[in-house]
C-alpha cells in the first residue's frame, strides 16, 4: 500500500495557491496536514475561504518554524512571492522537510543558497519555473530545435498580476537554448535601440520580449528564423489547473530525492 504524503502549502489564498490546494485535497496519497499563510494564524482553513468548507480540520500557521514543528509535512509547497519563498525554503529544508518550489523570481545568488542547503542536508528541493508539462515540453522542444535554428526571440505573454519580468519560464527557455548555440549577435551589426527596451531584455544575445494584459494566464512563444522560413514553438495556460499535474509530480520525485533539482524538465527524461 502506497504510503500518505503529508502535505504544507504556502499561499493558501492566492489563485495558484487555491488550485494546489484543491489538488492536493483530491489526490489520492495526498495529506494536507497545514497550510502557511502571512494572517489568520490560528485559525482553520475553511475560516479563511468557503471554498474549502469540505477541509474543516487543517490548520493556518504563521510562522513557519511552528508550522513545520506542528504538523511534521513531508513536502513543503511554496507559491508566494520570492521575498517570503526563499526565507519559507530554507526553513523547511533545515527541518528535513523537502520542498517543492513555484514561486519565480528568486535571484541566482538565493538559489545557490538553496542548493547547497538542500545538497549540504541531503533534503530533496525541487525548484521551478514552470510546472505545466506542456510549458515543460515547449522547453525541451526548442533546445532541440536551437541546434539547427540559432536565431530566436522569445515572447512571454502572462496577466498583469505578475510581479516579476521576464518570468522565470522565458529565462530557463534562454538558457537550455544557449546550451545548445552559445552566446551570438543577432540582426543587424549596426542595430540601434530608438526607444530603450524596444528589442527587450537580452540574455547572451537571445531577445525576451514581456507581455502584461489582463485576460491572460501564463503563454510563450519562441520563435526560429533562417533562411527562407521561421519555426514557433508556443505553449499556452489558460487554467492554473494546467500546472497541477507537474506540481503532483514533483511531490511524488521530491520523496525519492536527496538533493536540489532545478527544472522540471529535468524530471522528464
Amino acid at each position: 500500500m502506497e504510503e500518505t504524503i503529508k502535505i504544507t502549502v504556502a499561499g493558501p489564498r492566492g489563485k495558484m495557491g487555491k488550485a494546489c490546494v484543491e489538488m492536493v485535497a483530491s489526490t489520492p496519497g495526498f495529506q494536507l496536514v497545514s497550510v502557511l499563510d502571512r494572517i489568520n494564524d490560528g485559525k482553520r482553513l475553511n475560516e479563511i475561504d468557503p471554498q474549502f468548507s469540505r477541509l474543516p480540520g487543517v490548520p493556518v500557521f504563521t510562522e513557519p518554524e511552528k508550522c513545520l514543528a506542528d504538523t511534521k509535512p513531508d513536502v513543503f509547497i511554496d507559491l508566494t512571492r520570492p521575498e517570503a519563498a526563499f526565507s519559507h525554503t530554507r526553513t523547511a529544508l533545515s527541518f528535513g522537510v523537502r520542498a517543492v518550489v513555484g514561486t519565480t523570481g528568486l535571484t541566482d545568488d538565493q538559489l545557490a543558497e538553496i542548493k547547497a542547503l538542500a545538497d549540504r542536508n541531503a533534503v530533496g528541493c525541487i525548484i521551478a519555473p514552470n510546472f505545466s508539462l506542456g510549458a515543460v515540453l515547449m522547453m525541451k522542444f526548442a533546445r532541440m530545435a536551437a541546434k539547427f535554428f540559432p536565431d530566436v526571440e522569445i515572447i512571454e505573454l502572462h496577466h498583469d498580476q505578475k510581479r516579476d519580468a521576464p518570468s522565470g519560464t522565458s529565462v530557463q527557455t534562454a538558457r537550455m537554448i544557449l546550451e545548445e548555440r552559445g552566446a551570438k549577435k543577432q540582426g543587424h551589426p549596426e542595430e540601434k535601440e530608438l526607444m530603450a527596451g524596444a528589442r527587450g531584455a537580452q540574455i547572451s544575445g537571445i531577445p525576451v520580449h514581456s507581455v502584461r494584459l489582463p485576460g491572460l494566464i501564463a503563454h510563450q512563444e519562441v520563435i526560429f528564423g533562417s533562411r527562407g522560413e521561421t519555426l514557433t514553438i508556443r505553449h499556452d495556460s489558460y487554467d492554473r489547473k494546467s500546472f497541477m499535474r507537474g506540481i503532483e509530480t514533483a511531490v511524488r520525485a521530491v520523496m525519492a530525492l536527496d538533493r536540489y533539482v532545478y527544472g522540471m524538465e529535468n524530471l522528464l527524461q
